[in-house]
């Protein structure tokens, strides 16, 4: 089955925590939308025509897109036969391990600085830098154990809130930075930092979340879209925080199999895929 002929692994030796995020800035000026070269199907159909049996592509991608990042991966073995190797962490755990060294042919971020992180360390082939999706922030609990809760500054969210509320770890998980940024915004973050259960990824949290080791949660809109387990309670206004941005790019040492699969990635063939999963496409 094709099933079997993927592999999924996780970044040997990978670090639960980075040190810290880079920088300040949300986004790169040079980053890319999808209205991109890259969307354009006809290089990578001139490719598949050439990598028949081709090297196997290495792709490290942010926990949050792994549903749909395994999806299109099997898609592309199936209409091309070069095997796709995926990994899934935290963005900073990858961004790291690249960093160290380990083999990657693409990198998939959930946040913009991690990105510029490897720019600037010139471990990205900067020119096939994109963005491609974009993704909200939810607090969900258990299912069927929601309580009530307004994400606005007036709201007594500290008495609302229970003990254990788990979210990715916000020294250097992006949703987790995301969740800080928005939660001091509205004057939470004194109050609720104590109650944190602190996760490698966004998708641990969930699991934190889904097992009733945590009464709540925060996490994107798209881990809460996929699990039965869990209720959104309430969805975080963008404006309390930066945008949550996925670029995509090849690495200094990609091969010309990536270069495919990234143009198969960033097509419209992949649109409907992220756009089930709950993700927006960027314009």
């Amino acid at each position: 089955m094709l099933l079997n002929t993927m592999t999924t692994t996780q970044p040997t030796g990978a670090r639960q925590t980075s040190g810290g995020s880079p920088g300040d800035a949300a986004s790169s000026p040079h980053a890319r939308t999808w209205r991109s070269p890259l969307r354009h199907l006809g290089l990578a159909l001139w490719a598949f025509s050439l990598l028949q049996g081709g090297e196997p592509v290495t792709i490290f991608a942010a926990a949050s897109t792994s549903g749909v990042i395994s999806e299109l991966a099997m898609a592309f073995e199936k209409r091309t036969g070069v095997h796709i190797v995926t990994s899934f962490s935290a963005t900073s755990i990858l961004a790291k391990q690249i960093e160290n060294g380990a083999p990657a042919d693409i990198i998939v971020c959930a946040d913009a600085r991690w990105m510029d992180y490897l720019a600037e360390r010139m471990l990205i082939t900067v020119a096939t830098r994109i963005d491609v999706l974009s993704n909200d922030l939810a607090v969900i609990s258990p299912k069927g154990k929601g309580f009530p809760l307004r994400i606005e500054a007036g709201f007594p969210a500290q008495a609302a809130f229970p003990d254990r509320v788990a979210i990715g770890d916000p020294t250097n998980v992006p949703a987790g930075i995301y969740a800080k940024e928005a939660c001091q915004r509205l004057g939470w973050w004194s109050w609720l930092e104590p109650r944190l259960v602190p996760a490698v990824d966004v998708r641990a949290a969930l699991r934190l979340v889904e097992l009733g080791e945590a009464a709540c949660g925060i996490v994107y809109a798209t881990d809460a879209i996929s699990s039965p387990r869990v209720e959104v309670i309430a969805t975080i206004p963008a404006s309390l925080h930066q945008p949550v941005r996925y670029p995509f790019a090849l690495t200094s040492t990609a091969g010309a199999g990536a270069r495919a699969f990234l143009s198969y990635l960033c097509g419209d063939e992949a649109r409907p895929v992220y756009e089930h999963a709950g993700f927006t496409v960027v314009k």
